[in-house]
């Protein structure tokens, strides 16, 4: 029997996140290891009118794919995936596995040139996202390795993951409506800035802001959510960041991250671990190289570091750049094969001001700032 905060969850995507309507073709993607994820999903989208196309994955099959690849058949593409969201109206998938480090060991350069092969769905993806033609929304599957990963028992895990998007309460739809209420009005302060200034331990970068649009990310996009978030200008960002927690890429850790930048561009990165990988995707293209978001996480319900950057870039107090892709609905144009979030915890004596105002503290927003321009 189906965990009732499940087919919760499977509701809430359908008729809220993406809001799915009679005659729309939607596309449900995640690993073999969510099939209960995926079935109870199909069931709410069919409900709903919807026509349902589906892929399950594996994780093993993919390894033996990686490995026995040259170079040409890594970067051949993914024809599924470019033939669905070329015409798909909403996307739902889910992150879970049978094990969070099966690509650990698979060489960096492997998963740099199946990457490369991975542009043209990413482009089909971010394109009609920001045109508003493809509604898309990704979620966690409580896994068992998903749980080991954070340090949880299994049932200490769902109800992390179930309570993170308050699907504990009785109408969680209207607690994402007042939660979308309060963001707006930072989204709406943040929209008329020009420069961010974000300050922490290892930190003092300035990122370039000017007409570029905040988002409200309140369960639309991904689920759990919690964040806004807009993309820099292109050649706007100039300073250092120093990430708190470990970025981790194809369940590879890069621990101690730090980047310098000018004009935009990633002129130095270094890492205590995972160097490498962290160089090596930072020259998969050009785009790689420069910022594609920043981000203010605002679910304090989420407190803990769980290697899990659908949880992880949403913790109340911190805030996140992720380099590569930017996105189109921001005004973003930066262009990549990927889009790599990385962590930085303003918890401790952390500042963000916008346009010289101090907004932001020690990993809060500042209420008054709002009643000063009566918003």
């Amino acid at each position: 029997m189906a965990d009732k905060r499940l087919n919760k969850l499977a509701k809430l995507l359908v008729n809220y996140s993406t809001e799915v309507k009679p005659g729309d073709l939607v596309f449900v993607s995640a690993d073999e290891v969510c099939t209960p994820w995926v079935t109870e999903v199909i069931k709410e989208a069919t409900k709903a009118g919807a026509y349902v196309e589906y892929k399950l994955s594996s994780q093993e099959a993919r390894e033996m794919q990686l490995k026995y690849s040259n170079d040409e058949q890594l970067r051949h593409g993914d024809l599924i995936m470019e033939t669905i969201l070329e015409k798909a109206d909403v996307w739902l998938s889910a992150w879970g596995g049978r094990n969070t480090r099966a690509f650990t060991n698979m060489d960096a350069e492997i998963l740099k040139k199946s990457q490369e092969g991975a542009k043209k769905w990413r482009r089909f993806y971010s394109d009609r996202m920001g045109s508003g033609e493809l509604r898309w929304c990704g979620t966690q599957y409580p896994t068992q390795s998903d749980a080991q990963e954070a340090s949880m028992s299994f049932s200490e895990y769902e109800d992390f993951v179930y309570g993170a998007g308050l699907l504990e309460v009785d109408d969680p739809v209207a607690e994402w409506k007042r939660i979308s209420a309060e963001q707006e009005r930072w989204v709406k302060y943040l929209d008329t800035k020009s420069e961010i200034h974000i300050v922490s331990e290892g930190t003092d970068i300035k990122v370039n802001v000017k007409g570029r649009k905040w988002i409200n990310c309140d369960g639309k996009a991904n689920f759990p959510d919690g964040e806004i978030f807009t993309s820099p200008v292109e050649d706007g960002v100039n300073g250092y960041i120093t990430f708190s927690f470990p970025g981790i890429y194809a369940g590879k850790e890069v621990e101690g991250i730090k980047l310098i930048v000018k004009d935009g561009k990633v002129i130095e990165a270094t890492a205590k671990k995972g160097e490498d990988l962290l160089k090596s995707l930072i020259s998969i293209d050009e785009g790689a190289s420069r910022f594609g978001e920043v981000a203010i996480g605002t679910n304090y319900g989420i407190k803990n570091f769980t290697r899990n950057m659908l949880f992880d870039e949403k913790i109340g107090g911190t805030v996140h750049m992720a380099i590569g892709d930017s996105m189109e609905e921001a005004g973003g144009k930066n262009k990549s094969s990927i889009h790599w979030d990385m962590l930085c915890d303003m918890r401790n004596c952390g500042r963000i001001y916008a346009d010289g105002e101090l907004f932001y503290e020690n990993g809060k927003f500042i209420d008054e700032i709002l009643i000063k321009h009566n918003l």
